[in-house]
């Protein structure tokens, strides 16, 4: 082998040291949480909040969601387990194939606004079963809903078809699509998206390991 070949070999080799050093670099300094502007806003619907503000969990969900509906069971024992030791965030994330998907939410939204956004919220989980997955508009039982719950119904009907429910609906979802999420539930705790299965056990895990850092 020649001087000038294994001079080049040679300066081939560092070069592609350096290279790969620098993607190694750049992998490992890839954040693991996402913006908090994002995940949490000012307006955001919160269901508990932690004196400490040391563990915040955000769900993006739908309302319509059959796996949302499957994991509402293991959030209701978490937050009754946790109550006020723990932040929990509530964003709107409707799939545009299920058909009653953004009623619900605006639903939830106009019940928020006379101070219900909890109580509608277990209503359309506790209800889905009845009135999810009808091509159909299910516009009047969420009315039956926001009745049960003693809201203003004049205020409720005109707030449901409003557009500042409609935009504030969606901006829950553009926020989820900034943050990565494409499907529900999505879960993140302290910022860190949660990738395992959206379980009791699962959540109460990592929920545990956020208390005790």
């Amino acid at each position: 082998m020649s001087t000038n070949l294994k001079v080049t070999l040679g300066v081939l080799a560092a070069a592609l040291a350096v290279l790969i050093g620098i993607v190694v670099v750049n992998r490992d300094s890839t954040p693991t949480t996402v913006a908090s502007e994002a995940l949490v806003r000012p307006d955001s619907h919160r269901l508990s909040t932690a004196a400490d503000g040391k563990t915040t969990v955000v769900e993006f969900l739908d309302f319509e969601c059959e796996s949302c509906l499957a994991a509402y069971p293991g959030v209701e024992k978490l937050r009754a387990e946790y109550g006020d030791r723990i932040t929990y965030v509530v964003r709107y994330f409707p799939i545009a194939s299920h058909p009653n998907a953004f009623n619900a939410a605006h639903a939830a939204e106009a019940a928020a606004r006379q101070g219900k956004f909890e109580q509608m919220y277990k209503k359309l989980f506790d209800g889905q079963n009845a009135w999810g997955h009808n091509q159909q508009s299910q516009a009047a039982v969420f009315e039956g809903y926001a009745r049960e719950l003693g809201l203003d119904m004049a205020t409720f009907k005109a707030d449901v078809a409003s557009a500042d429910v409609d935009a504030r609906v969606k901006a829950d979802a553009t926020d989820g699509e900034s943050l990565g999420v494409q499907g529900t539930p999505t879960f993140f705790i302290n910022g860190e998206r949660y990738t395992g299965s959206p379980t009791y056990a699962g959540l109460k895990a990592s929920i545990d390991t956020s208390l005790a850092s």
